[in-house]
């Protein structure tokens, strides 16, 4: 640890916390945590990382939950000069990577405009660390070798207008997609029409990498009812694929509860072996 980098007065520090399991943070986010003046974290970060950092240090709230109170982003950003500016050592603390569908990259280039020196500290992502915990692989050679990240939650608060569905459904095996839960109906139905089955596997994990994970396996046509039925709550991510099938010998979390393990692979197609209907209207 004393090889790492010191967190100086006046620096800001833009840190993942990962997706949730405190050990899952990296030892220069453990760095900052220990030697942070104050710490700028997010909703997403877990109490039990929070716990890790320096006695004498100030926590400061500054969470964005979806339909509640929250920190405008403008607030945030100069939050963070002032305090840089009055010789604190801080750190930004963010859930999963600062840079994968957060807001780090505005922040940093907040501090640029100020000329506040800062280091950019990445994280392990849910789309990365969530899948994992779920038991399913994000790539395998069985399924995909493409993936696709995206966010179901647009810039004006609906869906994200810069996504070709037609093209996503066809070029990418595999969708990872963050911000949704409110949102899966409308995503299935673009995926849908764009001709992708009804029955091809969907998995929507909730709360990924802590104690209270959910993961709901469904499949594209019945993922909206599933989920009402479930009653899933928010932090989750959806992903679509035949990468969800190979949970069922890769839920390393359930064999630990007993569940039992398979290898069998071989209802498991990739994409381009599945018949996809593109003959439709629209």
């Amino acid at each position: 640890m004393n090889r790492l980098p010191v967190l100086d007065k006046g620096w800001v520090w833009l840190a993942g916390a990962g997706p949730g399991d405190p050990g899952l943070i990296s030892l220069l986010t453990l760095r900052g945590l220990q030697q942070a003046d104050v710490i700028v974290y997010d909703a997403l970060v877990s109490q039990e990382i929070l716990d890790m950092a320096h006695e004498a240090a100030v926590l400061e709230y500054a969470g964005k939950r979806g339909g509640r109170p929250s920190a405008k982003q403008s607030d945030i950003s100069e939050r963070l000069v002032e305090l840089a500016r009055a010789g604190k050592k801080v750190l930004r603390l963010k859930g999963g990577d600062p840079l994968v569908f957060g807001r780090g990259g505005e922040e940093a280039r907040y501090l640029v405009s100020h000329g506040i020196p800062f280091r950019i500290i990445p994280g392990i992502t849910a789309g990365v660390g969530g899948l994992a915990y779920a038991g399913i692989p994000l790539t395998d050679r069985h399924t995909n070798s493409a993936v696709t990240f995206l966010t179901g939650h647009g810039a004006d608060g609906g869906l994200a207008k810069d996504i070709d569905w037609d093209a996503l459904a066809k070029a990418s095996p595999v969708v990872v997609i963050y911000m949704a839960l409110s949102r899966v109906g409308l995503i299935a139905q673009q995926f849908l029409k764009s001709g992708r089955p009804a029955e091809e596997p969907v998995a929507v994990i909730s709360r990924a990498t802590t104690s209270d994970q959910v993961v709901l396996e469904t499949t594209l046509g019945r993922c909206e009812d599933d989920l009402k039925k479930a009653k899933i709550e928010a932090p989750a991510m959806i992903v679509v694929g035949e990468v969800v099938k190979l949970r069922a010998g890769l839920d390393w979390l359930g064999a630990l509860g007993g569940k039992k393990l398979s290898a069998d692979v071989s209802s498991v197609r990739p994409q381009g072996e599945r018949k996809m209907d593109f003959d439709h209207e629209g």
